[in-house]
């Protein structure tokens, strides 16, 4: 269950760096959010883990609602977005599974996986509605990480990476927000 869970936040995080329509990112959200959501749930607990859920889920739909009204999955020239979303899965895939000990090899894979897509996403971005996407997978994937430890930092990080998710996605910038209620 838990090694689904992690493929589903890594094919979330895929799904979001070859996006660039909002209907593919709010996806790409969602799946991530449910792969994160069951990874939290043995070290947050039901709160951590429905603050993440809750968060992901407010933002991706706000994804839906903001950005070019398109899929946009795998436009023209992404063929170097699909090298990348597999040499990363399959390198951290590695590190978690080999290079790292101890139990929780999927929650490493998927934190990995998704801090590395989303920090190259963010980089590379243009659009506004792509980087915040991005910016809210990553609050995700910061929140899930403390339950790589041993010792468990309780529902708090997932609390905190939850609302961030949820608030960072309602941004815009001024110049934007006039341009769309002039129609532009």
């Amino acid at each position: 269950m838990f090694v689904a869970a992690a493929l589903l936040a890594w094919l979330g995080a895929s799904l979001i760096v070859l996006s660039d329509g909002r209907r593919g990112l709010a996806l790409g959200l969602a799946v991530l959010t449910v792969g994160f959501a069951v990874l939290t749930w043995p070290s947050g607990a039901v709160l951590g883990a429905s603050a993440v859920a809750a968060g992901g889920a407010i933002a991706s739909v706000q994804c839906w609602r903001s950005g070019p009204a398109t899929w946009g999955i795998m436009p023209a020239g992404s063929t170097p977005r699909v090298v990348l979303c597999v040499g990363s899965g399959v390198l951290a895939l590695w590190v978690a599974a080999s290079v790292t000990t101890g139990p929780g090899a999927p929650l490493r894979f998927a934190v990995l996986v998704v801090l590395g897509l989303m920090g190259v996403r963010v980089l590379a971005g243009r659009e506004t509605a792509v980087l915040l996407a991005a910016i809210a997978c990553l609050a995700l994937a910061l929140a899930v990480a403390p339950g790589v430890a041993a010792a468990s930092a309780g529902p708090v990080p997932d609390i905190a990476g939850g609302l961030v998710a949820a608030g960072v996605v309602v941004l815009r910038p001024a110049g934007r927000a006039k341009a769309d209620k002039l129609g532009g």
